[in-house]
């Protein structure tokens, strides 16, 4: 093991090399036989299951309900909303026959020509088309309003350049989608998953994030207004880690959907969706991690304590394991997840470098001493200190120091953040500054021809336009001309 840590690249020498050196050490997730796709190993999917299961249950107390639509899109459907379609078109996978055939020559199957499809399908690249189609046949009065759903998925767009967890040509995400009988409903709609965003990202991840809007230039495909949130990773470059969208009536003009309000009139009904993919997992890693390894925030580890015996004899062992299995029940009264490691295939000192890789918050050891103390040895993974405590009371003890642990991840994300933010007046200042890396935020005129200029020059894009951020008006650093506040700009993934 401590070989296998050795080959962890430092991220001071390549952060993208360690990034990638990380996912595999760690056994999250390894590149698949199918060009761009990945395998979420067991490890990696049980922090993508927490993830789940914590946001499912904020999007169900918040009042929506799951469902599940095709994975198949007819292609005819692309073809209703412009923006959308043109949003998407390159980075769509088409179906275009369904069977195979035995290869003449034996040389194993080929595609049937016979069996071509009368319509392509698009393998979803996002789901407001096909959900959109299927919402006509469900809305009819403003009794069948609002609509709440949300769907846990995988979608395919067909990126060229890839990296594990961050871009992927497949990837695991939800999507709500939300249909309402006013504008005003949609958009509170929209602004309260934001908000469920940034609390899941904040108190679950441990990771400070800015919520804004998009620019025009950034915004989703077919959306009147995306909301964001934004969080800055250790190389300084910005990671978008959800969007919600305020979908106008865009895709209700599209699909006919319309609705009869309480006057009796017909009117078209307003959209919304909304989502976070496997992404997250490459923002948790960016987030917090070290030189050793994953450090995971233990709202989301898939065991927050390990405990690793230390015997001479199986005599030793049976009399530890029994104290051990003492601790573990009061540990899991008090909801706290611990996984018993005394496989006696590995030594401890490999097993410590193990979980310290995998980003185990808390290690507990007990060996012949400490049986005979009462103690217990307990190895913080944030700050890798070591203490020897008394078992008397181990469940608070731990109880508090998770929460300890919890809080002082989140607060050096933050402070990284806070001391990797900074407010510049000129364009020059500005390109001289972006080479640092970090958030930057300056004064930009609100046009797109600016945007894209800055973007052209420096390989920095507007994350967005902060919504608690400083209103205070001033001057675009590039063109002098009036600007209504300032906006967050950075390099991003």
């Amino acid at each position: 093991m401590a070989k296998e840590l050795k080959e962890l690249t430092p991220r001071s020498e390549s952060y993208s090399q360690w990034y990638q050196d990380l996912v595999i050490k760690a056994d999250l997730a390894e590149n698949s036989a199918v060009r761009g796709c990945m395998v979420i190993k067991p490890y990696g999917y049980a922090i993508w299951e927490k993830m789940q299961r914590v946001l499912d249950d904020m999007f169900k107390e918040t009042g929506h309900v799951n469902a599940y639509f095709p994975l198949f899109i007819p292609k005819s459907f692309l073809s209703k909303e412009a923006d959308h379609v043109e949003g998407f078109a390159k980075e769509c996978a088409v179906v275009t026959h369904y069977r195979l055939k035995t290869n003449p020559d034996g040389t194993g199957v080929v595609v049937d020509p016979q069996a071509k499809l009368d319509e392509e399908l698009i393998v979803r690249p996002t789901s407001e088309t096909i959900i959109w189609n299927t919402y006509k046949n469900w809305i009819q009065s403003h009794r069948d309003l609002p609509i709440l759903c949300n769907q846990w998925a995988n979608v395919v767009r067909w990126e060229m350049r890839t990296r594990l967890f961050l871009r992927t040509a497949e990837f695991l995400w939800q999507e709500g989608h939300t249909a309402h009988a006013t504008r005003e409903e949609a958009e509170e709609e929209a602004r309260k998953m934001l908000e469920v965003y940034a609390t899941f990202a904040e108190n679950y991840m441990a990771m400070p994030v800015v919520k804004g809007v998009k620019s025009a230039n950034e915004r989703f495909a077919g959306a009147v207004d995306t909301y964001t949130i934004e969080a800055l990773m250790q190389d300084g470059k910005a990671l978008q880690s959800g969007t919600s969208h305020f979908l106008g009536q865009n895709f209700a003009k599209a699909f006919d959907v319309t609705f009869t309000n309480k006057e009796g009139q017909r009117e078209l009904v307003w959209a919304t969706s909304w989502g976070v993919s496997t992404r997250l997992m490459g923002a948790l890693i960016m987030s917090h991690s070290d030189d050793n390894g994953l450090v995971l925030p233990p709202k989301l580890a898939p065991f927050q304590v390990v405990i690793v015996p230390i015997y001479r004899s199986e005599e030793q062992l049976k009399q530890i394991s029994e104290k051990v299995d003492e601790i573990i029940l009061k540990l899991k009264a008090k909801g706290i997840t611990v996984k018993y490691d005394d496989s006696d295939n590995k030594k401890p000192g490999w097993k410590f470098s193990e979980y310290e890789l995998k980003g185990v918050p808390v290690r507990l050891a007990m060996g012949g001493r400490d049986l005979e103390n009462g103690t217990i040895e307990v190895a913080r993974r944030d700050t890798l200190t070591k203490e020897t405590v008394s078992i008397d009371g181990i469940d608070e003890y731990i109880a508090t120091l998770l929460e300890e642990i919890q809080e002082n991840i989140f607060r050096k994300a933050h402070d990284y953040r806070a001391g990797h933010t900074i407010t510049v007046e000129t364009y020059d200042e500005f390109k001289e500054k972006i080479e640092e890396g970090g958030f930057i935020l300056a004064h930009w005129d609100g046009t797109s021809q600016t945007e894209e200029l800055i973007k052209a020059e420096t390989k920095a894009t507007i994350r967005c336009i902060p919504i608690d951020g400083d209103k205070t008006p001033g001057k675009c650093m590039v063109t002098g001309k009036p600007s209504s506040q300032r906006v967050l700009f950075a390099r991003a993934y």
